[in-house]
């Protein structure tokens, strides 16, 4: 299958059939995974020759992680959007950067849905558990590509000595580096691994220059690592993923699927030049009234009261747009409220509550 054909999908509805859906589109942002047994890596072609990254296809990372349910609890059961409601601009974004092996910066107010794309993009293209990195002021490169427990693995040296344990330190180093979001990304598999780096814009100034280099090399060393190397070659250590450990050679890890890089900002900061020229960008807008029925859907059912919920979301819409956005998990919160059963909908509290739970988060 070349890289213009058209995925094959599960059994797609009379709209998508009857949509011009442009070739060259592999994300369609409808939230229709991939046909079973089709993956990316045989849909896209090969990235340009200044963004292939030589890194070896570990076996035991050819298969990403499932989710364990995390993109359901953010996106809801699964529900798929008419092509009526794709963002054509967005999608055309999502399919270039997967073309050109580029990152993907979103800008938006908080809960326009930002970081749900990056789940949308892994849960449609078959990419298994997101890699998460959340920025705050002490963020740094070095933080989210590994730690190594210097003190831990002295302690355990020193009990091992005392114990007669003739093991070698270096055999156990294994045991005391930890691969951190950014770097769980960037080990070598067949299928990229979507990185969703949030609200980078709470990141000192220094981070997004940082991240270049290994946005452009696609690879990074371990010191405490390449010491050992001449002695140690290969050493097993603990990654993002929860019960997995990877294999690092020589103390260097090279990519060879660059991943899909999406990372966000709610607009708080400027960022570099040089670091925007190597971004793509898409600006993420607050979610019509069309969106937002379907997301509830998605989280709530069908099943509630058709009238109360239109009623709610229409005010919610209104109420979003004259204060600049709020973010659309407090319409869902004061859906579930009001339809749960758990709370008694009356004339004298709703209002109130309704109102702390949709203000302005500016004002706050």
């Amino acid at each position: 299958m070349n890289a213009n054909e058209r995925p094959d999908r599960d059994e797609p509805d009379e709209r998508e059939r009857s949509s011009d859906v442009p070739d060259w589109w592999i994300y369609r942002g409808t939230g229709q995974p991939l046909h079973d047994g089709v993956r990316l890596d045989q849909l896209l072609p090969q990235p340009p020759p200044w963004r292939r990254f030589p890194g070896a296809l570990l076996a035991d990372n050819d298969a990403p992680p499932e989710d364990e349910g995390e993109t359901e609890r953010r996106l809801g059961i699964q529900q798929f959007a008419s092509p009526a409601m794709v963002n054509p601009h967005e999608v055309d974004m999502v399919n270039a950067a997967l073309y050109l092996r580029r990152p993907l910066l979103l800008t938006g107010p908080p809960g326009a849905g930002k970081s749900a794309l990056a789940f949308q993009i892994a849960k449609e293209l078959r990419l298994g558990r997101v890699i998460r990195w959340h920025i705050t002021s002490n963020s740094t490169v070095k933080s989210g590509l590994y730690n190594y427990d210097a003190i831990g693995r002295a302690e355990a040296i020193a009990t091992r000595h005392a114990s007669g344990d003739e093991a070698g330190p270096a055999e156990q180093i294994g045991d005391f580096v930890r691969l951190g979001p950014l770097a769980t990304a960037f080990l070598p598999s067949r299928l990229p691994r979507v990185l969703l780096i949030d609200e980078l814009d709470k990141s000192e100034i220094d981070l997004p220059n940082d991240l270049l280099k290994i946005f452009e090399d696609g690879s990074f060393q371990i010191p405490e690592l390449e010491r050992i190397a001449s002695h140690t070659p290969e050493v097993a250590v603990f990654t993002d993923d929860p019960d997995r450990r990877s294999t690092i050679a020589g103390g260097r890890v090279t990519c060879s699927a660059f991943p899909v890089v999406v990372m966000t900002s709610n607009g708080e900061r400027d960022f570099p030049p040089p670091f925007l020229r190597r971004c793509l960008q898409v600006d993420i807008r607050p979610p019509d009234v069309e969106k937002l029925t379907a997301m509830v859907a998605a989280h709530l059912g069908r099943e509630h009261d058709d009238e109360l919920r239109h009623e709610l979301i229409r005010d919610f819409a209104e109420q979003s747009e004259r204060a600049g956005g709020i973010p659309a998990d407090r319409l869902i919160d004061a859906l579930f409220l009001s339809t749960s059963g758990a709370y008694a909908r009356d004339a004298a509290s709703w209002p109130r509550l309704k109102d702390a739970l949709w203000r302005d988060l500016k004002a706050v």
